[in-house]
């Protein structure tokens, strides 16, 4: 039986793979079939335009109907300008913590999976097993949307869709959705002391940042809420900007982005609507008036789904079962499992690892967490023996 020093062993070999998102992730991907072929188990490689990335789909047991689809994301977000106090591509244990980049978010839930391939391929399995490992989730869940559409039309219906994001081995049945809304602001240089020459981009933004906080103000004191969430109501916030080229010259470019985290049921587009009119009703006219050329380009970058509530589901009550956890729970965080109940499978977030490590130097999982998702492992196999 898989034991937790097995899940070290993958985890400690995932971990040395630097597969940050701007990066390629092949050759985790290639170690990874590496470890199915093995076995003697095939798998199936969906990969970016460029080639220089790929999803990874690969089946355990009989090819039927009623399966269930265990789905991880391979890449991992950067690590400049932080301070780690450890190598962030090394596995290093302290103080009943395991530190590295992905520890938790999130290559410890496909470590438990590829330490439990003995035991899948001993099981004699009434259904399948599917791993689902996947490239981009960190800059939009860019790549799953390839491997889904891959999993729907040759795979046998699953059942369930286990999602294995950080969530202490608790049971989240819904999330947030995230939008990224690029705004390009094209205003007109002139000297700083001649404003009625030109018009700084710089000021436009500012308008538009102060826009993108009063709907956000308006959702936290309205009464569309939901207090399974926290914060309780869709979020907008503006994270990046940067533009002008020099104190005494209105600045002549300037981008910002902002991003949308709307509760199901909230859908993004309305806001963004009424940032699109905001702009060019209020904000372009009074930059025209100056500036003739200026324009304001609006380009809605990422989309991830919210996951829905969805009661008593195929994969809830799997994971319910297998965990013993009943509580109602939902993510704030966007997550792929969106996408997967999007294209009609019954999906939820279960996984080792805590949200609250994630992105941070010095990321880690503590050894309790690694346990539990080996022993989850072990549990659902049993369950899914014939």
């Amino acid at each position: 039986m898989v034991t937790v020093a097995d899940t070290r062993v993958e985890l400690n070999r995932l971990i040395a793979f630097p597969t940050v998102s701007r990066d390629s992730n092949m050759k985790l991907i290639a170690y990874v079939q590496e470890r199915l072929n093995e076995y003697g188990i095939g798998s199936r490689l969906v990969h970016n335009e460029e080639g220089t990335k790929a999803n990874l789909l690969a089946t355990i047991g009989p090819m039927l109907e009623g399966g269930v689809v265990l789905s991880g994301h391979t890449d991992v977000v950067p690590i400049d300008g932080q301070d780690w106090h450890t190598d962030p591509f090394s596995l290093v244990e302290n103080d009943g913590k395991l530190f590295g980049r992905g520890t938790c978010d999130m290559k410890c839930f496909i470590a438990t999976c590829l330490a439990a391939l003995p035991d899948m391929v001993a099981a004699d399995l009434s259904v399948p097993l599917h791993f689902a490992f996947s490239y981009d989730e960190e800059i939009g869940c860019a790549g799953v949307p390839s491997l889904i559409k891959l999993i729907r039309k040759e795979l046998p219906l699953p059942k369930a869709v286990i999602v294995g994001e950080p969530t202490d081995m608790k049971v989240v049945t819904a999330h947030k959705g995230v939008d990224a809304v690029n705004v390009v602001i094209i205003g007109q240089e002139a000297h700083s002391s001649q404003t009625q020459l030109g018009y700084s981009a710089i000021m436009a933004a500012g308008k538009l940042i102060q826009f993108v906080g009063e709907m956000m103000a308006e959702n936290a004191s309205g009464s569309n809420k939901d207090t399974n969430f926290e914060p309780d109501h869709t979020t907008m916030t503006v994270n990046m900007i940067h533009g002008g080229t020099a104190l005494n010259i209105l600045a002549g470019h300037c981008e910002m982005t902002w991003d949308i985290r709307s509760l199901p049921g909230d859908g993004a587009q309305q806001y963004i609507s009424r940032f699109t009119t905001f702009c060019n009703d209020t904000v372009l006219p009074e930059m025209l008036k100056t500036a003739p050329r200026s324009k304001i380009e609006i380009n809605v970058r990422a989309g991830t789904p919210a996951l829905q509530f969805e009661v008593d589901s195929e994969a809830e009550r799997l994971c319910r079962q297998l965990t013993g956890d009943n509580t109602v729970r939902a993510a704030s965080y966007a997550a792929e499992a969106g996408q997967f109940q999007e294209a009609g499978l019954s999906t939820v977030i279960c996984g080792p690892g805590s949200i609250a490590q994630a992105h941070k130097a010095n990321e880690f999982i503590t050894l309790e967490q690694v346990e539990l998702g080996t022993r989850f492992m072990s549990h659902l196999i049993e369950k899914l023996a014939r």
